[in-house]
């Protein structure tokens, strides 16, 4: 489900009360604890955290015209939903997160390969989401990025 919303303020327009504080408190979490350099703008219809063209000048390889995305947040029609794209490229990292999840929220985990569902927005592990966000700056995310590309 991806919004139409041009800017951020837009977008946090459009999420239903219901969820809106719990966005809006996972929002602020990986602003306060993201590393350096990573911007907030909407991407690909979402809140998201990229790397930018002016530490990236190469940009995403499906659309270069794109800056490197990180992470997105979404409201999706059933769930919160975060995107981690460093839990996708990094097995280390993804093992990470599937062993501590278990010791922060009671709720199963519901993943995908880079998707983190939480349907229960008073279960969400912001301390968890804290740690994983600060895990991995900017340039090691692009060298693991780049690595990817090209293997």
């Amino acid at each position: 489900m991806q919004s139409s919303a041009t800017s951020i303020e837009a977008y946090l327009r459009e999420i239903p009360q219901e969820r809106k504080s719990a966005f809006l408190r996972l929002r602020k979490t990986i602003l306060k604890n993201i590393p350096k350099g990573f911007v907030e703008q909407i991407s690909y219809g979402m809140v998201g955290y990229v790397v930018p063209h002016s530490i990236y000048p190469n940009g995403y390889h499906c659309e270069p015209k794109l800056p490197l995305p990180f992470i997105s947040i979404a409201s999706q029609k059933n769930f919160i939903a975060l995107y981690h794209m460093g839990i996708y490229a990094n097995p280390e990292l993804l093992n990470w997160f599937v062993t501590e999840y278990q010791k922060h929220s009671t709720q199963k985990l519901d993943m995908g390969k880079s998707c983190i569902r939480f349907k229960k927005f008073d279960q969400i592990p912001f301390d968890l989401i804290a740690e994983l966000v600060q895990k991995i700056t900017v340039q090691e995310w692009i060298n693991c990025y780049e690595s990817i590309l090209k293997n």
